[in-house]
């Protein structure tokens, strides 16, 4: 009969084979900060280039999936909700089309979703705040002004619009990659110390 194992010895374990694959393999991670930091460079040193390029993934993104929905929901089509299956599919590759043939047009829709987003977000956190702030301490008023910034930032996407699609998209991803290659790059510096 053998003994239960202790979680928390489990989970030391997990993390010091972890620790010992990033160890090893530090110079990937290291390429891989790199790489992100210069595509997100590039991305908002020229980002209406960079939203088109977002906006012609996201088509293909939705061509795919619907293709392989339409696909998936004939070959199931004795299943219960074939019909919402097939709605689905045949929205998802109707979207991938209209993105693939009219890239432009899809920047700006898709910079009115993300406004949308933004702003949804923003309410969100500002009411996890306030909710929160007895028991968050000091920590409340950092999520009620990341709330604040969210909405400022989608009143400028959204009021900026139409100008605004051909910046806001590639200058947000631009962003990401940047903070995303400099985390990896960090991690890959002290795996490599460490």
């Amino acid at each position: 009969m053998t003994l239960p194992q202790d979680p928390s010895n489990e989970i030391k374990k997990l993390q010091s084979r972890m620790q010992a694959a990033v160890r090893e393999h530090w110079k990937a991670f290291l390429f891989e900060g790199i790489l992100l930091v210069i595509l997100g460079l590039a991305a908002m040193i020229v980002p209406p280039l960079a939203s088109l390029a977002v906006t012609i993934f996201v088509g293909w993104m939705f061509l795919i999936s619907g293709i392989a929905g339409l696909v998936l929901t004939f070959w199931a089509r004795a299943m219960p909700g074939f019909w919402w299956s097939l709605i689905s599919a045949v929205l998802a590759v109707v979207a991938g089309a209209i993105l693939l043939a009219k890239p432009a047009q899809g920047v700006l829709t898709l910079t009115f979703v993300v406004g949308a987003y933004f702003v949804a977000e923003g309410v969100a956190t500002i009411m996890y705040a306030l909710e929160h702030r007895r028991e968050l301490s000091e920590r409340w008023l950092w999520l009620m002004i990341a709330g604040i910034f969210d909405i400022l930032i989608s009143f400028m996407i959204i009021a900026g619009l139409p100008g605004s699609a051909e910046w806001a998209i590639g200058l947000l991803v631009g962003i990401n990659l940047v903070f995303g290659g400099a985390s990896l790059i960090g991690m890959a510096l002290a795996a490599r110390q460490g």
